[in-house]
C-alpha cells in the first residue's frame, strides 16, 4: 500500500502538484483556439470563463470561508485560505468535460476549460490573503501591497510575460527552421523550457506564474493559427500539434498520480466528516449560487448553467494550495485538519463528478 503523510512530506507534495498543475495548465492553454475578442451571439465568449474564474470564485472562496468557520472553529484568516484553496476547479480531472481538441468549439465544455485555467492562478492571491490575515504574509497598511503588488501587477505581469515568451518562441522556431531545414528541434524539450522559462520569469517580478503558463499555451496557440492563415505555412510547420500530443500524455500520467496521492491520504487517515459536509456544501449549494451570481446579465440556456453550476470539479490545484498553506507556521493540529477537508472534498469530486461526467 502506499503511504503518505502531507505534514511530514510537505515540501515533496508541494513540488509534485506544483510540476503537475503547471503541465496541466500549459495544456489547456493550447487547447483553447478562441481569439480573444471572439464572439457568439453577440456575446464576448471568453465572458464566461472570465466571470467564472473572478465573479464565482470570490462567492466560492467566500461561502466556503464562512463554512469553514462554523464547521471547524477557524479564525477568519485560516477559513478565508481554506476557501481560496478549495476554490480553483481542476484542470486535469475535468478531462470528460474540457474541450475534446483544439477544434472543439462547445461553449459550455470552453467555459469550464476556460475556468480551469484561470482561477488556479487568480486564487492565488486569496491565499496569500488569508495568511495575511494570520500575520504569516505581508499585505501592507489596509492591504494596499496585496492589491497592487499581488492582484494587479501580478495579474498583469503574469499574463503579460506568459503570453510574450510563448509569442517570441513560436516566432524564433519558425524563424531558425526556416533557414535551417536540417534543424532538428526537440519539442518535447521545447515545451518544458517554455512552462520553466514563462514560470520562472513571472515569479521572478512577483506575478502570478500559474497564470504565465496558461497565457504562454494561450500565445502560442494564437501564434500558430495565424502562422496557419499565412503563405509559408508549408514551409514551417506548427509547434502545437506535437506540443499538445506530449502534454496530453503527461497529463494523463498526472491525472493517475494525483488520483492515487489523494486515495493514500485518505488511507493514511487524512479524511473527516467535516470535510464531507463541506463536500456537500460546495457541490449542492455554493457552487451554483456561485455560478449564478457569475453569470448574471450572461445569455445562457437554464441547462448549460446547470451544468456549469454542477461541474466544479476539485483536484490538483487545492492539493498543491492546501499543502502550500500547511507549509506556514500555523498550528499543526489545524494544519492537519485543513489537509484532511481538502482531501475529502477532492475524494468526493472525484468519486461524483467522475460518476456523472461522461453521462
Amino acid at each position: 500500500a502506499l503511504e503518505l503523510h502531507p505534514m511530514r512530506e510537505l515540501l515533496l507534495l508541494e513540488t509534485i502538484t506544483e510540476i503537475a498543475l503547471l503541465i496541466a495548465l500549459f495544456t489547456v492553454g493550447i487547447k483553447l483556439r478562441v481569439p480573444l475578442f471572439a464572439k457568439d451571439a453577440g456575446a464576448w465568449r471568453w465572458g464566461v470563463p472570465l466571470r467564472l474564474a473572478t465573479v464565482s470564485m470570490l462567492v466560492t472562496i467566500l461561502g466556503l470561508a464562512l463554512a469553514a468557520m462554523v464547521l471547524l472553529g477557524f479564525d477568519w484568516g485560516l477559513a478565508l485560505a481554506l476557501g481560496a484553496a478549495l476554490a480553483p476547479t481542476d484542470p486535469v480531472l475535468a478531462s470528460e468535460v474540457q474541450l475534446r481538441s483544439p477544434a472543439d468549439r462547445d461553449a459550455l465544455r470552453f467555459g469550464l476549460t476556460g475556468e480551469g485555467g484561470l482561477n488556479d492562478g487568480t486564487a492565488f492571491p486569496f491565499v496569500l490573503l488569508g495568511l495575511g490575515f494570520l500575520g504569516l504574509h505581508e499585505t501592507g497598511f489596509l492591504g494596499w501591497r496585496w492589491i497592487t503588488v499581488e492582484i494587479e501587477w501580478g495579474t498583469v505581469a503574469g499574463l503579460g510575460i506568459g503570453f510574450l515568451i510563448g509569442d517570441s518562441l513560436a516566432r524564433g522556431v519558425r524563424w531558425m527552421r526556416a533557414r535551417k531545414r536540417e534543424m532538428v528541434i526537440f519539442d518535447e524539450f521545447l515545451l518544458l523550457g517554455v512552462i520553466a522559462l514563462s514560470y520562472g520569469a513571472a515569479l521572478a517580478v512577483h506575478g502570478l506564474g500559474f497564470l504565465a503558463v496558461f497565457a504562454a499555451g494561450l500565445a502560442l496557440r494564437r501564434a500558430d493559427d495565424i502562422h496557419a492563415d499565412s503563405r509559408d505555412a508549408a514551409e514551417k510547420p506548427p509547434l502545437t500539434p506535437s506540443m499538445l500530443n506530449v502534454n496530453e500524455q503527461l497529463e494523463r500520467i498526472v491525472e493517475v498520480a494525483i488520483v492515487l496521492v489523494v486515495g493514500a491520504m485518505i488511507s493514511t487517515g487524512y479524511w473527516s466528516v467535516a470535510g464531507l459536509v463541506l463536500a456537500a456544501l460546495l457541490f449542492f449549494v455554493v457552487r451554483p449560487l456561485a455560478v449564478w451570481a457569475g453569470l448574471i446579465g450572461v445569455p445562457a440556456e437554464k441547462v448549460s448553467r446547470r451544468l456549469l453550476g454542477w461541474f466544479g470539479i476539485r483536484g490538483i490545484g487545492s492539493v498543491y494550495y492546501a499543502v502550500f498553506i500547511a507549509g506556514y507556521e500555523i498550528d499543526y493540529g489545524q494544519a492537519e485538519e485543513l489537509l484532511a477537508c481538502v482531501f475529502t472534498v477532492i475524494a468526493a469530486s472525484i468519486v461524483m463528478h467522475g460518476v456523472s461526467a461522461a453521462p
